[in-house]
């Protein structure tokens, strides 16, 4: 499928980690071959302290794309308190897009809730205090994750992956989120992603890869590299019933309209 599709233009790949080990032995191909997709930009999220400056270096690397700033749920449990002071330096600086890679992660056995909650709390207070969206990570956790948000309320952001009810698609949206969609909408299986993708007021919808995870149904035991956004967005547009070149030119609007700065970098 994804070799006999025609680029769009202006896709906006929201939730990338082109910084990842996977693409070190082809990362200039990886982002060439995104941008001969139809990928205008994509946002680079980091997980932990020790990759703030490698997201860095891929805004400075490769034309369109841009980063966030944060700490992974599921790298807390190696992170200490001179963390948040770094990131907060950081955020100072300027240049990040957001708030990221941010959340709870209550799937993986063994995960401590509490430490959880508290570093994700804490990051919350920093993207409030910079005027910064986030960027939500969230598996098992949507309620506790938007009982955070109502108490320390940023200025919006995106849910990646989201995989929640459509009751908690609704409070996201009203507390001015967007949700992710990438490649699990292309798995039949995933009935409850597909039908929310199909449904959701356009408006709602932002698209991502993660790459180099999540691959596509295509694509599935293999990377996943962020030129696979297009058929991404073609597998939206027929879930929709819309044309490809509306899916790429909405899901565009809505990117820039949920992360200011990214608007601001693709205007200069």
């Amino acid at each position: 499928m994804e070799g006999t599709l025609t680029p769009l233009a202006g896709l906006i790949d929201t939730h990338c980690h082109l910084d990842a080990a996977e693409f070190e032995p082809d990362r200039d191909a990886v982002a060439a071959a995104a941008r001969a997709a139809g990928v205008e930009r994509i946002v680079v999220p980091a997980v932990e302290r020790n990759n703030f400056s490698a997201v860095e270096r891929m805004q400075a690397a490769y034309p369109g794309c841009s980063h966030a700033l944060g700490i992974h749920p599921m790298y807390v449990d190696r992170a200490v308190d001179g963390d948040l002071d770094v990131l907060r330096s950081r955020l100072e600086r300027g240049g990040a897009v957001a708030v990221g890679e941010i959340g709870l992660d209550f799937f993986v056995e063994g995960h401590d809730a509490p430490r959880q909650e508290r570093w994700f709390a804490a990051q919350l207070e920093l993207a409030r205090e910079f005027g910064l969206p986030v960027l939500l990570h969230i598996r098992r956790a949507q309620d506790i994750v938007l009982k955070h948000l109502r108490r320390i309320r940023v200025p919006g952001g995106i849910a990646h992956a989201f995989n929640g009810s459509r009751e908690q698609a609704d409070v996201f949206l009203r507390l001015g989120f967007r949700l992710g969609f990438g490649g699990t909408m292309t798995y039949e299986r995933a009935t409850r992603v597909r039908e929310l993708a199909a449904t959701l007021p356009i408006e709602a919808i932002v698209l991502e890869t993660d790459a180099p995870d999540i691959p596509p149904s295509f694509a599935r035991g293999r990377r996943n590299d962020p030129a696979n956004l297009l058929p991404i967005a073609h597998a939206l547009a027929a879930l929709r019933g819309i044309a490809p070149e509306e899916a790429a030119a909405v899901t565009r609007r809505n990117a820039l309209e949920v992360l200011p700065r990214l608007a601001d970098a693709a205007a200069s």
